[in-house]
């Protein structure tokens, strides 16, 4: 895993350069949104279970036909294994808010899943809709936790949700 120092730090070692303005504006950048991303992550660590539980009753209210019969998450296995999954795309966000890098999403998140996805035939709509509703969730937490900036919370589930929109299934 990787986050923006390292990433940052990489690219210019490979191009064998000194760090310019560019690079010291965007660590400038990186260090001055820390404590709003750290923030945001203690608010999904501490909040993870509730966060999953009301997305996934708001997804399935959005969308009943996942717990019908014939649905993806009609049986108890599927409809806990939709939450599990669920679980992990909001762990995961989290890391990759505090890495200010969605490196972590690709590798161990984006690449599995799609091909997990596309060989159990598991239509993509309600993924990224339940992702959406969890990043709706944790910004709403973060405005009552008073978070100045909740704009970093954004990023990581917008990725994912970008990502996966673009897979045809």
């Amino acid at each position: 895993m990787q986050d923006a120092v390292t990433k940052l730090i990489r690219n210019y070692d490979v191009a064998g350069r000194y760090l310019d303005r560019n690079a010291i504006d965007s660590l400038s950048a990186y260090f001055s949104s820390g404590t709003a991303r750290l923030t945001a992550a203690a608010i999904i660590n501490a909040n993870s279970a509730e966060i999953v539980k009301q997305a996934g009753s708001q997804l399935f209210a959005e969308v009943p036909e996942l717990i019908r019969p014939g649905g993806n998450a009609y049986t108890t296995r599927r409809y806990s294994a939709c939450l599990r999954d669920m679980d992990y795309y909001l762990r995961y966000a989290s890391y990759a808010l505090v890495a200010a890098d969605n490196y972590v999403l690709d590798e161990r998140v984006l690449q599995g899943l799609r091909e997990t996805y596309n060989s159990l035939g598991v239509p993509i709509g309600p993924t990224v809709r339940g992702i959406q509703i969890m990043k709706e969730i944790v910004r709403t937490k973060a405005q009552a936790a008073d978070l100045e900036d909740s704009s970093v919370i954004d990023e990581p589930f917008d990725y994912m949700t970008r990502e996966l929109s673009e897979i045809s299934i």
